[in-house]
């Protein structure tokens, strides 16, 4: 289940990330929260937890906490998994919005994740814990008390549970329907749902250049799903497998190669992508410890 968000680093360039302190990582964590186009509930209680790590961080000099190698490695790790999440958060907003629904109790997980992982770097800095200060260690423990709850709205689960159905009915197609003019408003439904099939493609193939067999037969399946209520629309509009696939880049390694052309060839031979059992499995809530 985790590892589709292990490769997260390839959708935002973690690079640019380098050298930012975990004040201005926060700052842009709350930006992007503020933005996200699903689980924005989540982003926004993240957001908020952060901001009091934030607040706590500017009563503290973090140059003078990276001179000491006791406190400059913690840190450190609070600034990586600080990156970490603004990635997390920003892919809300960024990748396909069919995606993201499919992919819903994942991400929750990964909230929850994220927060305890924060958390636990910022108790392991000794000298916050050692500084004699009462406002520090107020905040200390406003942060220690604000047990964040990451889930899935009532919405968002009706939506994800009719995505995972391997035969839709036709109220299972209208709240698709309805769910995807959200993220596009602008935009005719089937112009919307072509931008969705585009991102998906892509999603796709960042998947096979990983090798992950899961992802690839979840990411099929959605663009089954997606060519099935293109089917709907009127001739003019429906065509979406003439649009322009993402192609493999050219620097892939051989393994890329050679895991494209096994999984489409297995694909073409089952012709259904992935089983509902193997769905449930993998992204019940039960797996992210929902009760």
């Amino acid at each position: 289940m985790e590892s589709a968000w292990d490769h997260l680093g390839e959708i935002a360039n973690v690079a640019q990330l380098t050298g930012l302190d975990a004040g201005r990582l926060i700052g842009m964590i709350v930006k992007a929260a503020a933005t996200a186009r699903l689980h924005k509930k989540n982003c926004r209680q993240f957001a908020q937890h952060l901001k009091l790590i934030g607040n706590l961080l500017d009563q503290l000099k973090l140059s003078e906490l990276k001179k000491y190698p006791e406190t400059r490695e913690p840190l450190e790790q609070l600034e990586d998994a600080l990156r970490r999440s603004y990635i997390l958060v920003n892919s809300c907003q960024d990748r396909s919005y069919l995606y993201l629904l499919a992919m819903g109790w994942s991400i929750v997980y990964q909230f929850r994740k994220a927060q305890g992982e924060i958390d636990r770097y910022l108790r392991i800095i000794p000298l916050i814990t050692l500084v004699d200060n009462a406002r520090v260690k107020e905040r200390l423990e406003d942060i220690e008390r604000d047990q964040r709850e990451y889930t899935l709205d009532e919405e968002e689960r009706k939506v994800t549970a009719a995505i995972l159905k391997p035969d839709p009915s036709k109220n299972d197609a209208m709240v698709l329907k309805k769910t995807l003019s959200c993220p596009y408003p602008n935009l005719p439904f089937d112009e919307a749902l072509q931008k969705e099939y585009e991102k998906l493609q892509a999603e796709l193939q960042m998947s096979q250049a990983n090798m992950d067999v899961n992802q690839c037969e979840l990411i099929q399946r959605l663009l089954d799903v997606t060519e099935t209520m293109a089917s709907s629309l009127p001739e003019k509009s429906s065509n979406l497998k003439n649009s322009t696939k993402v192609e493999p880049n050219s620097s892939d390694d051989k393994n890329a190669h050679s895991f494209n052309e096994n999984y489409d060839r297995q694909h073409n031979d089952s012709h259904t992508a992935m089983s509902l059992s193997t769905l449930l499995r993998l992204f019940s809530p039960s797996i992210c410890g929902d009760t």
